[in-house]
């Protein structure tokens, strides 16, 4: 089967800069952030991410991983526990679907104290069931109920996005 790419590498990599320069510019005044990856693909986008603040801005990030069910996101576990209180957090995810994985992955940090919690997204479909909006999205696609988004990824790089 032929995959349909809606995004191929060179142009993730360019959704994914223009989003790490958003960030900087709505986190002009920010000493950290916290980039929480959802398990495994959102994570990957994170690191790509963080490595690009890095090439753009002196803001300090540090990155880890919020593992759950996208099925049934009863349980979120996190890479390792640091204190939230005061923080900027952007929780990142390859896709949001439904909305519901980002909204049942802020389970952890809703008994913290955050500063501020944004999202982004590689590919945001605009089908949504929970009343979710990324902060940051790097490409808003209109598709049925029945199609699927797929981000690609190998090892550290994101490859593409495909629908089917």
């Amino acid at each position: 089967m032929e995959k349909n790419y809606i995004l191929n590498e060179e142009t993730a990599r360019r959704k994914m800069l223009r989003m790490a320069y958003e960030i900087v510019e709505n986190n002009f005044d920010a000493e950290e952030l916290l980039l929480v990856g959802i398990r495994e693909s959102g994570s990957v986008v994170a690191r790509n991410i963080q490595h690009l603040l890095s090439k753009i801005s002196n803001i300090k990030t540090d990155v880890i991983t919020a593992t759950l069910n996208k099925k049934l996101p009863e349980e979120v576990t996190l890479s390792r526990l640091i204190p939230l209180d005061n923080k900027i957090i952007i929780f990142i995810d390859d896709v949001s679907n439904t909305g519901r994985t980002l909204l049942y992955g802020l389970k952890p940090f809703l008994s913290a104290h955050p500063k501020k919690i944004q999202a982004l997204v590689l590919v945001d479909r605009t089908h949504k069931i929970f009343p979710i909006k990324p902060d940051y999205t790097g490409l808003s696609v209109a598709t049925t109920l029945q199609e699927h988004i797929y981000v690609e990824v190998a090892g550290e790089e994101v490859k593409g996005a495909w629908l089917e």
